[in-house]
């Protein structure tokens, strides 16, 4: 049981590594690492943590929206790549959470497509009725 943590813990590791080399920091991930240990079993969140992450992804996404309406067809082309690369590939058992994802960067991608023709002039501060309503979450409309 306490080889599969530390395996546990090493893999993941291994992986946190990764991703901090993704934005370009080198090739030992980042250049001041965080020097606390990962702990193998994470706890579980509260009801008021994963609000606060809902929180965050709705906003996060209407951001994305937004600079996806002014993106170039070669970055909206990119990210349909992205969402074809994570869909489930052949002899691959498919996983829900990455199907609802590649569908959902789909999904973006559509939205900006009606955020670019709803809008009627250029973005200012006094946000219109049309970026209001467009931005909206689904379940409020």
């Amino acid at each position: 049981m306490k080889a599969d943590r530390t395996e546990r813990a090493r893999l993941l590791a291994k992986a946190v590594s990764r991703w901090d080399n993704e934005g370009g920091a080198g090739d030992g991930g980042r250049k001041h690492p965080p020097s606390v240990d990962v702990p193998a079993e994470a706890l579980p969140l509260t009801n008021a943590e994963i609000v606060q992450l809902q929180i965050r992804v709705i906003a996060i996404e209407n951001v994305l929206a937004v600079l996806l309406a002014e993106a170039s067809e070669h970055q909206l082309q990119l990210v349909r790549e992205m969402s074809a690369y994570i869909s489930p590939r052949p002899g691959v058992t498919p996983h829900r959470l990455t199907i609802h994802a590649a569908a959902r960067m789909i999904n973006l991608i559509d939205g900006a497509g009606h955020l670019q023709k709803r809008r009627l002039g250029p973005v200012s501060m006094d946000a219109s009725p049309a970026w209001s309503l467009a931005l909206a979450p689904r379940d409020a409309a």
